[in-house]
């Protein structure tokens, strides 16, 4: 008797398995209704060990709960403090907010899925599900950029540059945000197709599918989301370093004709301000890159040699990719000063100490933030 002759698989509406462990795959607890949505690759697969679905779980409650509580926080102080209302620090808020959002939708479907050990909210959700984590993670990623641009501005330029106003960074938001939708509407249209992944508890991109008319739109949209903000947040560092060094080699020349040995404090001399600011540049790039590579690595991978991709391979996308929504606000807003003293001001408990350090407080206000440019405009 055939795989199709035995009733019970004509009801299942299942592929035959051709995996060494019968006919359990992991598609095997997949509610019917979003059956149509799952890849035949993935059929081939034996369940996954219930101790990963439990890890990844655990993990989502707790990256969940401290993503959305840091940039609820991050949110409010910047917010309810009029020194930090700034024009470039709305772009610290709106990466603050589309990261809340985003581990706010996320983490608690996720963590159902991993109890449930697959997907149980329907082919609806799914997509909706896959459009927003696409969403936000865009919004995130061109913010940051739009943040490394405003330092850039300020660091490389100095006076010559232009402020940014309130206008102008609501403007780079309104873009970011319009743009970002465009880009994640098709896959609703049918240029692509958002599906559930190898390890059924979330949902993405579909990267499987033979289609070229499908993989064009991974190919243009990794572009628009991955190569051109990662090289150009290289290149705008690049310069940023380089310009905080020729300021250095400036003070050192000018304190050299003024016969003392160094302009700055003794403190501030232990480390050099282009050290301190090429670890802030390696830092925010190095965790950019760890976060959003992994995505890409599976989605080329899909559509090049799909044969590689399992349902264990296809889980860190979404890890790593949820983490960025942690230290966001470490990176970006608690390494501000004026923020820090901020928090210490309204929430004691959660408060960043920063006594004795002034010289890195100065240092990561120049490369967080150009705050003192939009105050002196």
């Amino acid at each position: 008797m055939s795989y199709w002759d035995n009733p019970a698989n004509m009801a299942s509406n299942t592929l035959p398995s051709t995996n060494p462990y019968g006919n359990y795959t992991v598609v095997d607890t997949v509610p019917k209704e979003i059956l149509h949505m799952v890849d035949p690759h993935w059929y081939q697969f034996p369940p996954m060990n219930p101790l990963w679905y439990g890890l990844v779980g655990f993990f989502m409650v707790v990256m969940g709960f401290l993503s959305v509580c840091g940039n609820f926080v991050v949110i409010w102080v910047f917010m309810n403090t009029k020194s930090l209302r700034t024009p470039a620090n709305l772009l610290v808020v709106n990466l603050a907010f589309s990261d809340f959002l985003m581990m706010f939708t996320m983490f608690p479907p996720m963590v159902i899925s991993c109890y449930w050990q697959t997907w149980t909210m329907g082919a609806f959700f799914c997509e909706i599900y896959a459009f927003l984590g696409s969403l936000f993670g865009c919004v995130s990623i061109w913010t940051m950029l739009w943040i490394t641009l405003d330092r850039y501005n300020v660091i490389v330029k100095g006076v010559s540059a232009e402020p940014l106003t309130t206008g102008g960074s609501m403007m780079r938001i309104l873009f970011t945000w319009g743009v970002t939708l465009a880009w994640c509407l098709p896959p609703f249209f049918g240029w692509n197709r958002y599906v559930p992944e190898g390890n059924m508890t979330a949902c993405g991109t579909d990267y499987l599918t033979e289609d070229v008319f499908s993989h064009s739109y991974l190919y243009v949209y990794s572009v628009f989301v991955y190569f051109f903000p990662l090289f150009a947040n290289i290149y705008l560092y690049f310069f940023i370093v380089k310009a905080v060094a020729n300021h250095e080699k400036q003070m050192r020349e000018q304190a050299k004709k003024m016969g003392v040995k160094s302009l700055r404090s003794e403190e501030s001399q232990k480390t050099s301000a282009e050290c301190r600011l090429a670890k802030v540049a390696l830092m925010t790039v190095s965790l950019w890159f760890m976060a959003w590579t992994p995505y890409l690595v599976i989605n080329y991978t899909g559509m090049l040699n799909k044969a590689s991709v399992t349902p264990l391979f296809s889980i860190w996308g979404s890890v790593f990719a949820k983490a960025n929504a942690v230290y966001n606000p470490i990176v970006y807003a608690i390494s501000h000063p004026k923020y820090r003293a901020a928090l210490e001001k309204k929430l004691p408990c959660l408060s960043c100490t920063t006594e004795g350090r002034d010289n890195q407080s100065e240092v990561a206000s120049t490369s967080t933030t150009s705050n003192e440019k939009s105050e002196s405009a």
